[in-house]
């Protein structure tokens, strides 16, 4: 079953805030040398960033909001990743559905919005962190990952994490990619046809901001021991301009109507939630309140 509505994660993952964090976990995946170089094989990334990001943020949707629909979300990509094996950066062979290597995908999630809050939303309490956990370890189950395949709890889950960090991670191609500011990248191809139009003839223009932005979020919002273990440089001037830009974040993102504030598809599930009695009227789930982060 997924995470039920009202949970921690109904408030952070369909939250717009969301999308900032994104890019760390997928670097941090990626990272990894088996999973990289599955995303180096076989993805199209480079040729459909938008697309691709797209549809991973749709099933990352499900993976909450999608109710029944969740598990077959899990099942369409375990389909998918039936195919997907080869021989990674070090020599090793390696398939997708190595349950180390699936379940490491997976595990990127948690130590991401732990180290992400801190900056968007608020530190967590120990209880919310382990709320937080319980409910990741839900969408493991939904995306078919064994339950001897992952951490049972917090408190097995760092020794875990820190292994992978010492033992594996590395600044593969991809997470080059991932972080470069000169790279090509083609305009996005979201919204009505003026605002594409718009876009294209502007995005020679907003490319390096953006690429800048990107590689200053993805590094910045990767816990420290992660990027440390990538070689991912950060410096202290770095960290000043993140806490000032968490702090304009924690301050509008708050004051958005939820039309504003929520996804597509978490707006949907939410209002159907409220329609059952799930959520109270007002909407607010039972996840994190506003709070100044110290």
């Amino acid at each position: 079953m997924p995470p039920p509505p009202g949970g921690v994660l109904w408030t952070l993952v369909g939250d717009v805030r969301g999308l900032l964090m994104l890019p760390a976990a997928l670097t941090l995946q990626v990272a990894h040398p088996a999973v990289g170089a599955g995303v180096d094989e076989h993805s199209v990334f480079r040729v459909d960033p938008w697309g691709r990001g797209e549809r991973s943020l749709r099933s990352l949707q499900l993976w909450v909001y999608g109710g029944e629909a969740a598990a077959e979300e899990g099942r369409r990509l375990r389909r998918l990743h039936r195919g997907i094996k080869g021989t990674d950066g070090r020599g090793r062979s390696y398939h997708a559905l190595t349950p180390e290597y699936y379940a490491w995908v997976h595990a990127t999630g948690f130590p991401v919005y732990r180290h992400a809050l801190r900056y968007l939303y608020r530190p967590f309490t120990e209880d919310e962190e382990r709320r937080l956990y319980q409910e990741w370890l839900m969408v493991g189950r939904v995306l078919g990952i064994r339950d001897r395949d992952m951490p049972g709890t917090v408190e097995e889950f760092w020794p875990y994490y820190r292994r992978v960090l010492a033992g594996e991670l590395e600044a593969n191609a991809v997470v080059r990619d991932l972080v470069a500011t000169d790279r090509r990248l083609p305009p996005p191809v979201f919204g009505p046809p003026p605002l594409r139009l718009l876009l294209r003839l502007c995005w020679p223009l907003v490319l390096p901001g953006f690429l800048r932005l990107r590689r200053f979020l993805t590094i910045g919002l990767m816990p420290p021991d992660a990027r440390a273990a990538i070689g991912l440089p950060w410096t202290g001037e770095q960290e000043r301009r993140l806490r000032r830009f968490g702090r304009v974040v924690r301050t509008v993102v708050p004051l958005l109507p939820e039309r504003m504030r929520y996804l597509p598809q978490a707006r949907e599930a939410r209002r159907r939630a409220r329609a059952g009695g799930l959520l109270p009227p007002g909407g607010r789930s039972a996840g994190p309140p506003a709070r100044r982060a110290g």
